[in-house]
């Protein structure tokens, strides 16, 4: 009976992590109306940000995460200059294609450079033994830092000068462009934001397991899953999905292969879109 609670809880740790990459994605859903396509490929860079961080300077994955937020911001705003920003108001096929495109090119760079082998982050953590469990150091750490950065763009959000810009792009683009707010540079600075977010994940991920240049497709896969759980444009939502996401796997684990985990994930997608098509958690950010 531990042993189940036990994986409750360590899947419960993993689906906070989970959350935190949906969090990129609703949050540029609920700015822009733009389903981001580049997300696996960004949580597969912050994977490979940290590796070549630690391999270069030595020191500890914690140490570098920042680093791999600011990789991530820096090139969210590229591709939304590149990639997005003339695709706003198009319909919405524009932009995904446009972003799966730019997706691929990232894979294809990826692939050349570092094939598909697998790549681990050495972290060296102890972890906390309950009975005869114990829960891995990085799972607590990634979801203690989950948190932290959950509560930072609350509060960023929330109470800041360019948080607000951005609840209020979301909220009405032409309102806010008659009042002087340079939407453009929001919009850039929000995608920036969510880039940053995936590739924050995917670092704490790297932490974990073991990951390849192709990982990003199932995790892009895991986030559109928490972000239906949560409610599109709803980034809080997000990572109570996630935590959900996580308590479902912690849940069928000891039961059925790993193998299933995904079939019940997909199973519980599709009965969401239709039973709660706004999300289980259905509140937002837009309003103040």
């Amino acid at each position: 009976m531990f042993e189940i609670i036990a994986s409750i809880i360590d899947g419960i740790l993993v689906g906070s992590v989970y959350g935190m990459a949906a969090m990129g994605l609703t949050l540029i859903w609920g700015v822009m109306n733009v389903i981001n396509l580049t997300h696996g490929a960004l949580i597969v860079a912050g994977m490979f940000a940290v590796f070549l961080l630690v391999q270069a300077f030595g020191v500890s994955a914690y140490v570098v995460a920042p680093a791999t937020l600011a990789i991530g911001f820096f090139a969210g705003v590229a591709i939304y200059w590149i990639a997005v920003q003339r695709m706003i108001g198009r319909p919405p096929l524009m932009s995904l294609l446009s972003t799966f495109s730019v997706n691929m090119i990232l894979i294809g760079l990826g692939t050349s450079l570092w094939g598909t082998v697998l790549f681990n982050v050495e972290v060296s953590l102890p972890g906390l033994t309950l009975g005869n469990y114990t829960f891995p150091g990085t799972h607590l750490m990634a979801a203690a830092l989950t948190l932290l950065i959950a509560v930072l763009l609350y509060f960023f959000l929330q109470f800041t000068r360019q948080g607000k810009a951005i609840r209020a792009v979301s909220g009405n683009r032409e309102a806010a462009e008659l009042v002087g707010i340079p939407t453009r540079r929001v919009l850039a600075m929000a995608f920036g934001l969510g880039a940053a977010l995936a590739c924050g994940a995917g670092a704490l991920i790297a932490t974990m397991f073991p990951f390849t240049v192709l990982a990003g497709g199932a995790y892009q896969l895991k986030s559109f899953v928490v972000t239906v759980l949560g409610g599109l444009g709803n980034p809080a939502g997000a990572l109570l999905g996630g935590v959900a996401l996580g308590l479902v796997e912690g849940l069928t684990t000891p039961f059925i292969p790993v193998s299933w985990t995904s079939v019940i994930e997909f199973v519980i997608f599709i009965f969401v879109l239709i039973a709660y098509p706004r999300g289980l958690f259905n509140f937002t950010f837009r309003r103040s």
